[in-house]
């Protein structure tokens, strides 16, 4: 199945989460102009794991705090998370990691 065959919304979100998987990511972050690197899977790992443990997609602050507790200090900061997914970390991270579309994100 590829990304073309599974329903989203209007933001380009998948709609059902479990349509999910490695080669979709990298389908949808390919759309977005970003080649994944092991650094992106990281923050994707980190943002999957938030949304296991508290069913809701990180907001930008958020999603700097976790990733600082769980990677360290030098990636759990905006502007490592802006190189890595530029337009918005949280809203592009969570999208490419096949989940919602944090809530304060336009």
């Amino acid at each position: 199945m590829t990304l073309q065959d599974l329903p989203l919304d209007k933001d380009g979100f998948l709609v059902n989460l479990n349509d999910w998987s490695p080669t979709i990511a990298e389908e949808i972050a390919a759309h977005e102009n970003i080649a994944l690197t092991p650094e992106h899977w990281e923050i994707i790992d980190v943002v999957r794991d938030f949304y296991d443990e508290f069913g809701l997609s990180p907001v930008n602050r958020v999603l700097v705090k976790t990733t600082g507790a769980k990677l360290g200090q030098d990636k759990g900061n905006s502007i490592y998370l802006m190189k890595l997914f530029p337009g918005g970390p949280a809203k592009i991270a969570c999208k490419i990691a096949g989940l919602p579309k944090p809530n304060n994100c336009l």
